[in-house]
């Protein structure tokens, strides 16, 4: 991803990005021009899926379940088990 100094117009660099959900992050940006060096902040945002995930459906799932807290896939599985 390149970004771009709104004071000079020239190239600039990330510095830190701030992942704040797996949709949205905050990017600490610097200007590369020394006479400008121009900081700031930028945001990047998920807007919309192209073409899905290659990953099978099960494995997206496992993955998904694998990082939830035990109490919330215990509580998964019981609504699971309630379905007829």
């Amino acid at each position: 991803m390149r970004v771009y100094c709104k004071e000079c117009g020239g190239k600039g660099r990330i510095t830190k990005p701030n992942h704040l959900t797996l949709q949205f992050a905050r990017i600490y940006c610097r200007c590369n021009s020394v006479e400008c060096g121009h900081t700031w902040v930028a945001t990047v945002e998920f807007s919309h899926t192209l073409s899905p995930a290659a990953k099978a459906v099960d494995q997206l799932l496992f993955d998904r379940l694998k990082d939830m807290p035990r109490a919330k896939q215990r509580e998964l599985f019981e609504q699971l088990g309630a379905v007829q």
